[in-house]
């Protein structure tokens, strides 16, 4: 397992719906930053969003084991092998991010019970 560098490209809101729909003075997300990286494997990041690595993770886990973006919706999404482009599910203020696998060795730092 190798790991995946998880890169924040961008942090949005989309004015209309916020307007419509969220609270007075919304902005985007306080809680990542643009140019904000981390690296996963197994695990989320630590500093990363929960809800964003729910979105994300299975292009993590997928990237991190070997996928490249092929698999990822029969080959017509990114043209660069080995990234994936994301999005966290916050449907007013979605955050961007640019997964991309590494040649880096995972190391995984626990004991599984049995």
């Amino acid at each position: 397992m190798k790991k995946v560098k998880i890169t924040v490209l961008k942090t949005t809101l989309d004015k209309e719906l916020a307007e419509e729909y969220g609270i007075p003075g919304l902005m985007a997300c306080p809680m990542l930053k643009e140019g904000q990286i981390f690296y996963a494997d197994y695990a989320k990041p630590e500093g990363m969003c929960d809800e964003a690595w729910k979105a994300i993770y299975q292009y993590a886990f997928a990237l991190a084991h070997g996928a490249d973006s092929d698999l990822f919706y029969y080959g017509d999404w990114i043209k660069t092998p080995g990234v994936a482009i994301c999005s966290c599910n916050d449907g007013l203020r979605p955050v961007i991010f640019k997964l991309e696998a590494t040649d880096e060795e995972a190391k995984i730092d626990y004991t599984p019970l049995r």
